[in-house]
């Protein structure tokens, strides 16, 4: 009898890593791993803190487990309302460098999803060669209908709550370390620091938000460093941040397609089906269509956009929905009586509605929504009740409509019952007939990689070029997906000669963990 509390999608991120490794030759090649894994599947350390703060006022029903779709807009007023919310840190493992990984305001948020998003950053950090430990925090905060000044609030209190969780220095000199070149006193964080842990934004926190936490850490330290990335560039941000992660995605898609070309093709002409509607998706689209793609569709919590046109969705109406949703607004606003080439279905994510495609991206933001009547509001209001994983029925549905090739632009963007369609069909068929499946951990590493790269430019106190980080980001992303290429063919039975392609789920997950296991063995972290 376990005494653990029950964390789904921990326990799916774990069991996920435990069936790459276990259906390979990993433990028969090298069984010692098998106490690596014992170990590097606790996180090192788990922060929980209270952020108690001062709202305004808000009309709208408060809950950490659904959003409410009101028939009203949101009424603010000057009421000075005490607020609470539950904030959190989870240092995963720090064997390859310094805690690396997002921070999410979400009202989903919770220590289960944040231990899962911890252990994916760990392996997906390792994956890309760079110095990074995995981490992921957050607070089950909304920032939806909220003013700047409540969102700024809570940022100032977030960061303050969590630079409390810091621990003097347990030198024998003194417990209290003084700064030498700036003669302030300064604690030792255990918490966060340009050499210990560094957030980056997520869900929820966007340049913006990562600008009035940096801008609390220096004003409780007097440190002007690179404690967090996802800063503006007048903050030493780096470029090309915004559309990393998407444009990583493409970049990595790019190169399974050509691999089962044999160079002979490039997105040119391919029909790409994308869900979610955030900076994953945004990005991803608009990279595909330069490079020539056809994309389809976008989807949001409420529903979703499918284009009727041959021609997909072009470059403006993805600019357009980018301008929407900086203003917090939901894609049925973008659609107006004149954009005869669109239709948008409520309540639905694309993949039932897209036709023949060749790519599916499942990009959408944690949770991508299913829709259910919710009668205890009243039968003229819903519910919305969050699950992002492509479904068993829909992965069917992806293989009828001639998908090729589907990578996760999300993190759990695929429920087990897909992934495991999709690698039986990779396995039954041959090359040009297969699904191919990529897992987050490496078709979504863009973020990972420019976010290191932003740390070696604070580093230098250097700021480089959109070009020099986008050249970086392809020459990495190609690295991660020959990476799992050779590591799959090295630990997972492979019928090559009768055409079928290697498995890039076992390829990665076994690279990044062995890349971690052997990290925390020559550290005396296991023996």
């Amino acid at each position: 009898m376990t005494t653990l509390a029950c964390e789904p999608e921990f326990e799916q991120a774990y069991e996920d890593l435990v069936s790459a490794l276990e259906n390979s030759s990993l433990f028969e090649k090298h069984p010692e791993y098998k106490t690596a894994l014992k170990i590097a599947a606790i996180p090192e350390r788990v922060i929980q803190f209270r952020i108690v703060w001062e709202n305004v006022g808000v009309s709208q029903p408060s809950t950490s487990q659904h959003f409410y779709i009101l028939d009203h807009e949101i009424r603010l007023r000057d009421s000075n309302e005490v607020q609470v919310n539950r904030g959190y840190r989870v240092q995963f493992n720090s064997s390859l460098g310094p805690y690396k990984g997002g921070t999410r305001f979400h009202p989903t948020v919770n220590l289960s999803l944040l231990k899962f998003l911890a252990l994916e950053q760990t392996f997906k950090n390792a994956l890309t060669g760079l110095n990074l430990g995995g981490a992921k925090g957050g607070a089950d905060f909304d920032p939806k209908g909220k003013s700047d000044g409540e969102i700024r609030r809570f940022c100032t209190a977030f960061m303050r709550e969590l630079r409390s969780m810091s621990t003097p220095s347990r030198s024998r000199e003194s417990t209290f370390k003084r700064n030498e070149e700036t003669d302030v006193g300064a604690i030792t964080s255990k918490c966060i620091g340009a050499n210990t842990d560094i957030p980056a934004g997520d869900i929820g926190v966007t340049s913006c938000e990562i600008g009035w936490l940096f801008g609390t850490y220096k004003a409780e330290t007097s440190l002007w460093e690179g404690c967090i990335t996802g800063k503006g560039r007048a903050l030493g941000g780096t470029s090309m941040k915004p559309e990393a992660t998407g444009y990583g995605l493409i970049y990595y898609v790019g190169h399974m397609i050509e691999y089962v070309s044999h160079g002979e093709e490039t997105f040119k002409s391919k029909r790409v089906a994308i869900s979610g509607s955030g900076n994953v998706a945004q990005y991803a689209a608009l990279k595909a269509i330069e490079l020539g793609a056809i994309v389809v569709s976008l989807s949001d919590s409420k529903g979703t956009i499918i284009s009727t046109s041959d021609k997909g969705l072009n470059s403006d109406d993805i600019i357009n929905i980018i301008t929407l949703k900086k203003k917090r607004k939901q894609l049925i606003e973008f659609m107006e009586p004149s954009m005869e080439n669109s239709k948008y279905i409520e309540a639905e994510r694309p993949w039932k509605h897209i036709g023949k495609i060749d790519v599916a991206l499942p990009c959408a933001t944690q949770n991508e929504a299913s829709y259910h009547s919710f009668s205890a509001i009243g039968s003229s209001n819903h519910v919305i009740e969050f699950r992002n994983h492509v479904s068993e029925h829909e992965a069917a549905s992806l293989i009828s409509a001639g998908c090729k090739f589907i990578a996760e632009g999300s993190n759990m963007g695929c429920s087990q019952e897909a992934i495991g369609v999709f690698e039986k069909t990779r396995k039954e068929n041959q090359k040009h007939e297969a699904i191919w499946f990529a897992p987050g951990k490496a078709a979504n590493a863009g973020g990972s990689v420019v976010s290191g790269l932003e740390m070696a430019q604070n580093s230098q106190r250097a700021s480089w070029s959109a070009k020099k980080v986008d050249d970086q980001l392809i020459e990495i992303m190609e690295s991660i997906f020959k990476l799992g290429i050779d590591t799959a063919r090295e630990y997972v039975e492979l019928a090559e000669a009768e055409g079928e392609l290697p498995s890039l789920l076992a390829g990665s997950n076994i690279a990044g963990f062995c890349r971690v296991a052997a990290a925390m063995r020559a550290q005396g972290d296991w023996w």
